[in-house]
């Protein structure tokens, strides 16, 4: 299974996780979020990392699915490119609520973007190996938002 997916595929999507991992780590550690203080800035530590990285992957996955859209026939690439603008619309639109609010916010986003990433793949618009990168990585997207939510 993980071996269908191109190597540099699979290494730029796990070096794409590296942000939320650290926004994870620094919630539940004082000695990396200290770190991260002092050599980062406190925009690069916690949930305020994972959330606006969080909001350029979801617009990031939008030009994804645009891509996919260009794919279509003519009648439905309205719905593609429909389709392919919503998790930038809802990053927009969703955040600004307060560091939990707009946690579960991105979450329902990354679940929103792999059923979209499902949509476009049954449609035979990716890569066949989409699904098999895209899943394990959003389960463990989501699942680094989560601890933020629950520490």
């Amino acid at each position: 299974m993980i071996f269908s997916i191109p190597k540099v595929a699979l290494i730029l999507a796990l070096f794409g996780v590296v942000p939320f991992a650290w926004g994870a780590i620094t919630s539940v550690s004082e000695a990396a979020f200290n770190f991260g203080i002092d050599n980062f800035g406190a925009r690069f530590v916690g949930p305020l990392i994972q959330l606006s990285y969080g909001i350029i992957i979801l617009c990031f996955m939008s030009g994804v699915l645009w891509g996919f859209a260009t794919k279509m026939e003519r009648k439905s690439a309205s719905q593609g490119y429909i389709l392919s603008v919503i998790p930038a619309l809802w990053a927009f639109f969703s955040m600004g609520r307060g560091p939990i609010s707009d946690t579960i916010s991105l979450i329902i986003g990354f679940v929103a973007v792999l059923l979209l990433d499902r949509h476009f793949y049954l449609l035979k618009l990716t890569p066949n190996w989409w699904m098999n990168l895209r899943t394990p990585l959003t389960f463990l997207v989501i699942s680094l938002l989560g601890l933020g939510i629950i520490i």
